[in-house]
């Protein structure tokens, strides 16, 4: 069996991936933006459970050609994890939009090219369900306008990307097979110390640094989950050319429902009680049917998720209770 590659393996879910690769007895390599992330993500896929001598890391940047070919060079399945994800909103959209679009087609030439059977591309609920729905119910068939008035960066960046990906599949990847996972929001246990804006929020609902959560209803996944979704649908052979959302069972939740779990399970008293102000928000009912039948995917419960999340932070030393 090939090497496999995944690109952004020193990520929140690129760390998951190559660790759960490794378990399985894979040849991973995996790229990371600077030389210097190594270190962090072997410790971080010693964390996992996994033997790093399996693991070769290469250098190679969205932005830039550079390391590509040698990257993909020899590898038959390639999971495309890294994206840019913004701390905060850019004043200028295409400073995420372009690199988001730019960085999936360098990633899907590079696999065309080398001849890799097939790529299982990261996307984003943001890419489905960023555009209001009657009835706010969301299956693969959706689709977020990128061209909706005030629509921020990030979902726009996330439609344009895929939108991107597949009509390049369509009409240059030769053989090349493109699946798309789509996640909602990601939480679960950290294997890396540096974090990401999933984790900062449990960090800061756990710590008391937000006296109010923020206001949203959202569909919740487990990065684990995200990483044995992305395993699965590249062994599918049916999985080609489709996408696969990622979500737990059960209904959707709130940031002020993820702290009710920390006060209740982990004893966070200094996790808000209160919502910032604002408009009810339509609690959307998002289908992972797809993932479940096809794939024989089975998510864990969001309650066990945020659970494990916050716990990874304190066993790292990343948060506190106190």
């Amino acid at each position: 069996m090939s090497t496999v590659l995944v690109t952004g393996g020193s990520g929140y879910v690129g760390t998951q991936l190559v660790a759960a690769l490794l378990r399985s007895g894979r040849e991973v390599r995996t790229t990371v933006r600077s030389a210097s992330a190594e270190a962090e993500l072997r410790a971080a896929v010693r964390r996992g459970d996994a033997d790093g001598a399996r693991l070769h890391v290469v250098t190679a940047s969205l932005d830039a050609d550079d390391g590509w070919r040698a990257a993909v060079d020899g590898c038959d399945e390639v999971h495309h994890v890294a994206s840019p994800i913004p701390v905060a909103q850019p004043d200028d959209p295409d400073d995420l939009i372009v690199p988001a679009r730019e960085g999936t087609l360098r990633v899907l030439r590079a696999a065309r090219d080398a001849g890799a059977r097939r790529v299982v591309l990261t996307s984003s609920f943001a890419a489905i369900g960023y555009t209001p729905k009657p009835g706010a119910e969301f299956s693969e068939a959706d689709w977020t306008d990128p061209d909706m008035p005030g629509l921020p960066a990030y979902p726009r960046s996330k439609a344009v990307a895929e939108r991107a990906a597949w009509d390049f599949v369509e009409k240059e990847g030769g053989d090349t097979e493109l699946v798309v996972v789509n996640p909602t929001f990601i939480l679960g246990p950290t294997l890396t110390t540096r974090l990401g804006s999933s984790m900062y929020l449990i960090k800061g609902l756990l710590e008391g640094t937000m006296p109010v959560a923020p206001r949203a209803r959202m569909g919740v996944v487990d990065v684990r989950d995200v990483a044995d979704l992305h395993v699965r649908a590249m062994a599918a052979p049916d999985a080609a050319g489709k996408r696969f959302l990622a979500v737990a069972d059960g209904p959707t939740t709130s940031f002020l429902g993820v702290a009710a779990v920390l006060r209740e399970r982990l004893g966070a008293a200094k996790a808000p009680t209160e919502e910032a102000p604002g408009d009810d928000l339509p609690r959307p009912t998002i289908h992972n049917d797809r993932a479940r039948n096809e794939l024989g995917w089975q998510p864990r419960a969001t309650e066990s998720t945020i659970v494990d999340s916050a716990e990874s932070l304190l066993v790292l030393g990343l948060a506190s209770l106190v």
